[in-house]
């Protein structure tokens, strides 16, 4: 085998070790969700808010990058689930404050404690020159997902169901 079918293997071999690190982390994510009683995107803004401790509902909207109206919804849905709380903001009584409920916070806790102690026991048996290019890749790999996410979103959608001559018609 040649330096170049070398390279060129362990290049699709990380590739592919990425690809599934994050369809692992989408089943991890989709377990909590199933676990807690919502969808992804309401999972998502749960996340937000639980990192933040507290947060608007524009802010969060931000963070799960939805539309405010999308995030309204899911907040009203995750409020009438017992999962968050909305409460007059202190700073400025005409809006509201989100924070996580005792019950969400402990199901969280329950879903993703377990695997963030192991993760940083996991990687306190690396060197510090391997956590330096960990943390670079991991840092880029945000980097392009975030603009790739965004670039996919200002594609027109490729099926409308409301425009004419859609396969709904």
């Amino acid at each position: 085998m040649s330096k170049q079918s070398d390279r060129r293997r362990l290049l699709d071999d990380v590739a592919s070790a990425a690809a599934d690190f994050g369809a692992a982390a989408d089943a991890v994510d989709q377990a909590v969700a199933t676990s807690l009683g919502v969808n992804q995107t309401d999972l998502r803004i749960l996340g937000a808010v639980h990192q933040a401790g507290r947060m608007t509902a524009g802010e969060a909207a931000s963070a799960a990058a939805l539309s405010l109206s999308a995030t309204t919804t899911a907040i009203r849905r995750l409020v009438n689930a017992g999962l968050l709380r909305r409460d007059p903001d202190s700073a400025d009584h005409r809006r509201a404050a989100l924070t996580i409920t005792p019950h969400a916070d402990q199901r969280i806790e329950d879903g993703y404690g377990p695997i963030g102690r192991e993760g940083r026991a996991t990687l306190q048996r690396w060197s510090d020159a391997d956590l330096t290019v960990i943390r670079r890749f991991l840092q880029d790999g945000i980097a392009f997902q975030r603009r790739h996410a965004e670039r996919i979103r200002k594609v027109p959608a490729a099926w409308d169901p409301d425009s004419p001559g859609s396969p709904a018609e």
